[in-house]
C-alpha cells in the first residue's frame, strides 16, 4: 500500500534566518495524521541563513542523522566533536543519556540546506556517541547506498535503531529494487528531481509512506536524488 505525502502538505516555519518544511509533527507545527512513520519520527528540511544557526540545545533517547545538500554545517557537541559537515557526508548523533550540540553556518555568503531526521532508538539510556563517513556520489549513481543501519554495513554509519537508511541518484534509465518485508514499513523521500517508486511519480519533495509491500522499484529519474527508509512498523 503506498500513500503519497505531497511537499506542498508539509508544514512550514519561517523564522528569519531559518526557513524549514516539517514531514511530521514538529514545534509549532501539529498534525495528529502526520506523527510518525513506523519508529520515523522527524524529517526537517532545513535553510539555515549565512553566519547563523542553531545555538546549544539538548537531546535525549533519539537517534539524530543529518545529510547536508548544499553549503556546510558546523557541529559541536558536549562529547567534544567539533566538525564540519559538507555535502556527501553522513552524521549519525546518538543522544542517548543526553547530549548537548550546536550546529551553524559559518559561511558569509552562502545557505546551509540539509535534512534532519529523527528515528526512535531501538535502547534507551545509552552512552552518547557520534558519527560522521563520508558516502561519495559515485556509490549511489543509479543504486541505492546503504548510509545507516544497526550494523554499519554498507557505506554508512551505526544507528540505535530497528532501521535501514538508503541514498540514491538516479537520471535516465538508471533504476535500483529493494526488497522490504511486507510487515515493515518503509517511507521514501524525494530530495530534488523527479522519480518513479512502484508507479508513483514524485516530484521534489514528495514522499511515499509504504506498507504491505514487499519491493520498492525505482525508475524513471530525471536528476533526482532520493532517501528510503526501512522502519520498524511500531514506534
Amino acid at each position: 500500500m503506498l500513500s503519497l505525502r505531497p511537499s506542498h502538505e508539509r508544514g512550514y516555519a519561517d523564522h528569519g534566518w531559518l526557513r524549514s518544511f516539517h514531514s511530521f509533527s514538529f514545534a509549532d507545527y501539529y498534525d495528529r495524521r502526520h506523527m510518525n512513520w513506523g519508529n520515523l519520527r522527524v524529517i526537517n528540511e532545513d535553510w539555515i541563513a549565512p553566519g547563523t544557526g542553531f545555538g546549544t540545545h539538548g537531546h535525549r533517547d533519539m537517534e539524530i542523522f543529518t545529510y547536508v545538500l548544499e553549503g556546510n554545517l558546523a557541529h559541536k557537541d558536549s562529547m567534544g566533536n567539533i566538525e564540519g559537515l559538507p555535502p556527501g557526508d553522513v552524521q549519525r548523533m546518538s543522544a542517548g543519556t543526553g547530549v548537548e550540540h550546536s550546529e551553524f553556518n559559518h559561511a558569509p555568503n552562502q545557505t546551509t540546506h540539509l535534512l534532519q531526521i529523527w528515528i526512535e532508538p531501538k535502547f534507551r539510556g545509552i552512552k552518547p556517541s557520534y558519527e560522521q563517513k563520508t558516502v561519495d556520489a559515485s556509490l549511489k549513481r543509479g543504486r541505492l547506498a546503504l548510509v545507516a543501519s544497526p550494523s554499519g554495513e554498507g557505506e554508512g554509519v551505526i544507528i540505535n535503531a530497528d532501521a535501514k537508511i538508503y541514498a540514491g541518484l538516479f537520471d535516465g534509465q538508471e533504476s535500483a529494487r529493494l526488497g522490504i518485508e511486507p510487515w515493515r514499513k518503509a517511507y521514501v523521500h524525494l530530495v530534488k528531481g523527479t522519480l518513479t517508486v512502484n508507479g508513483e511519480t514524485l516530484t521534489t519533495g514528495d514522499a511515499l509512506r509504504v506498507s504491505e509491500e514487499s519491493e520498492l522499484v525505482l525508475e524513471g529519474g530525471n536528476d533526482a536524488e532520493v532517501l528510503v527508509f526501512d522502519l520498524s512498523p511500531d514506534r
